[in-house]
């Protein structure tokens, strides 16, 4: 497959006009503000966001990718853009910026409103998005990576539901289907690991919301479990997690190229715990994250070429 460089921006889109009548927007869980900071200045370069759960991993995501794209700088400690808050952490090399998102929908909701608006603020254009995690795959392998084709919520609908307003909103969960191709073919040209595209499931929930047996509360059985696991299956499911609905429905609605790549740590139906060594979990989680560095590196490869 070819890369595609396309030849038009496209900007970030923010849907608010009340963010114009504000003089100083605060980017209140990052530590950032338009009137504290020249976003421009510091972020107007950034062409690649990656985000994911937790602050250790998406720090080593940016170590990584910095020697991938031979950025790194042995006195550099990669400092968190956001230590001023306990919330979220945020780093950047290049045109790369790495952000924590915690756990759960409404955690990576608030990052992601702050996230875009730094980026329109900014003035970014041509941005891909990536969401790197870790999952419960169903009848895969553990160390799997699934890109996710279509994000589907626990009926395994394509959507995402939220209360605004007291008014029940109903969004499209959408994520670009040439990315998720690239980055197929990406995993191809490493031959490192199996990779699959299919549709990921979002839960509210870690335990009974995804049909684990080992939650404080369980009131249904094994065999209920197996079913319900059964049926997400023949859906096109592929994985469980808990962030890419909003994550998609945000992102489209914003105008970015978005994709979801998650590695499975375990298969749910063969049990809720994980029983792989540390070192191999390890290796699991780095999956994504060399997946996306090779895309990354393939797409600026690209763009030089383009630009002569």
């Amino acid at each position: 497959m070819n890369t595609k460089i396309k030849e038009t921006s496209s900007p970030v889109i923010v849907h608010n006009p009340h963010l114009c009548g504000l003089k100083d927007d605060i980017l209140y869980h990052f530590n950032l503000g338009t009137g504290t900071h020249n976003l421009p200045a510091l972020f107007g370069d950034v062409r690649f966001v990656c985000v994911g759960g937790s602050a250790w991993r998406m720090k080593e995501f940016i170590e990584y990718i910095a020697a991938e794209l031979g950025m790194q700088d042995p006195q550099s400690d990669y400092p968190n853009i956001c230590a001023g808050t306990d919330r979220y952490a945020m780093y950047k090399v290049g045109p790369v910026l790495s952000v924590s998102h915690g756990i759960g929908i409404p955690s990576i909701s608030i990052m992601l409103h702050e996230l875009i608006k730094l980026l329109h603020h900014a003035r970014c254009t041509d941005v891909t998005i990536i969401r790197i995690g870790t999952s419960g795959g169903i009848g895969l392998e553990p160390g799997t990576v699934v890109i996710t084709k279509q994000s589907v919520d626990a009926t395994f609908a394509p959507k995402f539901e939220q209360l605004i307003l007291g008014e029940l909103v109903v969004r499209d969960t959408d994520l670009d289907y040439n990315l998720a191709q690239e980055l197929l073919q990406c995993s191809k040209e490493l031959g490192q690991f199996n990779t699959v595209v299919g549709n990921t499931m979002c839960t509210l929930d870690f335990y009974e919301g995804q049909g684990r047996l080992d939650g404080a509360f369980c009131l249904y059985t094994e065999k209920d479990k197996h079913k319900y696991l059964t049926k997400a299956k023949e859906a096109g499911v592929c994985n469980i997690e808990m962030e890419s609905t909003v994550f998609a429905a945000m992102c489209k609605l914003s105008g970015l190229r978005a994709a979801v790549v998650c590695t499975t740590l375990l298969d749910r139906l063969k049990g809720d715990q994980l029983s792989s060594s540390q070192d191999e979990l390890h290796s699991y989680e780095q999956r994504p994250q060399i997946l996306v560095g090779h895309y990354i590196k393939k797409q600026l490869k690209a763009l030089k070429a383009l630009q002569g």
